[in-house]
């Protein structure tokens, strides 16, 4: 079966380019700070050596995605959103927060677990509508969903826009899909924003029943102590230790999730 996949060597320029997005910009300050106290070489100047390392695992996490999403299996597990899902900053992507869920679901269920991740390195909302969305449509009919779409949005930050993306991908989600918000970005400029769009996008969702995980509420509990030892060495994505608490965000609503399809199939005389 061919899986609904696209790799990051064939995304448009502009996904490639944004690819890196600003989930951690307060994290290049604090780091900075630090460095610089430390009198070791411009922080910049590391930065952009790690993130150009980083950038050479896009097509490795693709491809690891593409053909693990051919793999039977007795669930299906779909994902929707950005670089995140596709595990970059992560040692391997089985760690990233989608691998971490769907270990999760193989583990309490004692069930294989298929995993589609419709993700897309440097994806904004409007390019998950437009080449997501589509791909979602054909992927059967999911036992599990979750949605982390958005982030790369704040850069060229358009409210109207972000509000239109959200409603077309909301509205095609059946009421077991599971939602983000966006994460913390610790900046206030940035942060601004993120308040602006959590807004739209809670609302939004409980306009379709949607349950939407805590994502920014999680990330801006780890304070200092997250942004130094929680992302990768390029200083935007989360590293394993920031993805296992991306998939604890997740976790109660994805348990709930896995506990109700479990419940719906199984025989009317063993459900209590």
């Amino acid at each position: 079966m061919t899986t609904a996949f696209r790799t990051d060597d064939t995304a448009p320029p502009r996904a490639v380019r944004s690819s890196l997005p600003a989930l951690v910009s307060g994290s290049r300050l604090a780091a900075s700070t630090l460095l610089g106290a430390l009198g070791v070489r411009p922080f910049r100047e590391r930065v952009l050596e790690r993130r150009s390392t980083l950038n050479d695992t896009l097509p490795v996490h693709s491809k690891w995605w593409r053909d693990h999403g051919t793999a039977e299996g007795e669930l299906l597990y779909v994902a929707i959103g950005d670089s995140a899902a596709q595990g970059i900053g992560a040692s391997r992507p089985d760690r990233s927060y989608v691998g971490l869920l769907a270990a999760h679901a193989r583990e309490v269920t004692g069930r294989s677990v298929r995993v589609v991740n419709l993700s897309v390195s440097g994806a904004t909302s409007d390019l998950a509508v437009h080449d997501q969305l589509p791909r979602f449509r054909a992927s059967l009919d999911p036992d599990l969903i979750t949605v982390a779409i958005g982030a790369n949005d704040i850069a060229q930050w358009d409210s109207a826009a972000f509000e239109r993306n959200i409603r077309s991908i909301f509205a095609e989600l059946p009421a077991h899909a599971i939602v983000a918000d966006l994460p913390c970005f610790h900046l206030r400029h940035n942060e601004r924003k993120v308040a602006v769009a959590n807004r739209m996008l809670r609302a939004i969702a409980h306009e379709h029943g949607l349950t939407v995980a805590p994502l920014h509420a999680v990330t801006r509990r780890r304070g200092l102590r997250g942004i130094l030892t929680e992302f990768a060495n390029d200083m935007f994505h989360p590293n394993d230790h920031g993805y296992r608490v991306w998939a604890d965000a997740f976790r109660p609503a994805f348990s709930a999730a896995i506990s109700s399809r479990v419940a719906a199939e199984a025989p009317a005389s063993t459900r209590h």
